[in-house]
């Protein structure tokens, strides 16, 4: 099979590889599909390895494709079904394996390049809200920025299920987006930017959906009391500096998350958890595909600089021609 491959030099090249094992609870999955993320580009710089375990040679945290053969223990799907899925490593290929139970049912009327732009963001998104942070109907949330395809999936996520979403980005021009999807309000990211949310939002926020990091000294004032700041990325920096006074006298929490180094019982929840509550979303049209943008399977390296630019809001797919 084709596979994009890192090499030592950090370079990107496309290799032919064997088709990985099959287990007996797996699934052989030709992929069609692969959404592309900021961890790839990451990956391919050293920057950001696979978990113990799985080939950090070949990136990929998203799939969409068909079912090409089943592990003889596979109870719950069948040859030619269509599914997508979020797995810690190796999607930049023709083929790969997953448990069944971690594979996800694509939407009806879906394309698969779009079907490819839904799971980390909304599985990122739905976790971080309202698994970590709790984030309630009637409640209001910031999202940090809202022009990543987190983002926007977080944007529709907050409407879907009742809540009001408050969503930044250094240039608000580029909420355009999220603003389409159902963003409740914009704010810019300065020094002001507190400032901003308490006057869309006098009480505080009640969740901080946090892509960028630093400075959460400022930031936390955002919250209400009792609020929950969830990082999910550290985008403009990796330190910070924190007045714990304030922390504990608003009773405020911070919770830190990543999907990509869940353990397989994690991510079998997770991928029941969309089956049962958001594929209804979808199927229901409250939730809808990001917006894409396509690139070819040998355009794999273009796709990562497009990415690089940080220009376009949405979500950036490869297609693969079997």
């Amino acid at each position: 099979m084709r596979a994009w491959q890192i090499q030592s030099d950090h370079s990107f090249k496309q290799v032919d590889r064997p088709i990985p094992t099959l287990g007996a609870q797996e699934l052989c999955i030709a992929v069609k599909a692969i959404g592309v993320n900021r961890a790839d580009l990451l990956q391919v710089k050293g920057l950001y390895p696979a978990p113990a375990g799985f080939d950090s040679s070949i990136p990929g945290l998203e799939y969409a494709g068909e079912i090409v053969a089943l592990g003889q223990c596979v109870q719950g799907r069948k040859v030619g079904e269509a599914v997508m899925g979020l797995i810690p490593s190796g999607a930049y290929a023709e083929h790969l394996c997953v448990h069944e139970l971690e594979a996800l049912s694509i939407p009806t009327g879906l394309s698969l390049a779009q079907a490819a732009s839904i799971p980390e963001a909304f599985l990122t998104s739905y976790r971080a809200l309202f698994l970590e942070g709790q984030l309630q109907a009637g409640q209001t949330c910031l999202i940090r920025p809202a022009t990543a395809a987190v983002g926007l999936a977080a944007v529709q996520l907050a409407q879907a299920l009742g809540a009001r979403a408050i969503g930044s980005s250094r240039d608000l021009t580029k909420l355009d987006s999220a603003q389409a999807l159902g963003l409740t309000a914009c704010v810019e990211e300065n020094a002001s930017l507190v400032k901003q949310v308490k006057a869309l939002c006098p009480e505080g926020v009640a969740v901080i959906m946090d892509m960028l990091g630093p400075d959460w000294n400022s930031l936390l004032s955002a919250l209400r009391p009792d609020g929950v700041l969830v990082s999910v990325g550290v985008m403009a920096g990796v330190q910070t500096q924190l007045n714990l006074f304030s922390l504990l006298t608003a009773r405020l929490k911070i919770h830190a998350m990543t999907m990509r180094s869940q353990p397989l019982d994690q991510r079998i929840a997770l991928a029941r958890r969309f089956n049962d509550s958001l594929l209804p979303l979808f199927n229901a049209g409250k939730l809808q595909p990001l917006p894409v943008r396509t690139f070819a399977f040998n355009q794999a390296p273009e796709a990562l600089a497009d990415m690089q630019q940080g220009q376009w809001s949405g979500k950036r797919v490869i297609l693969v021609s079997n």
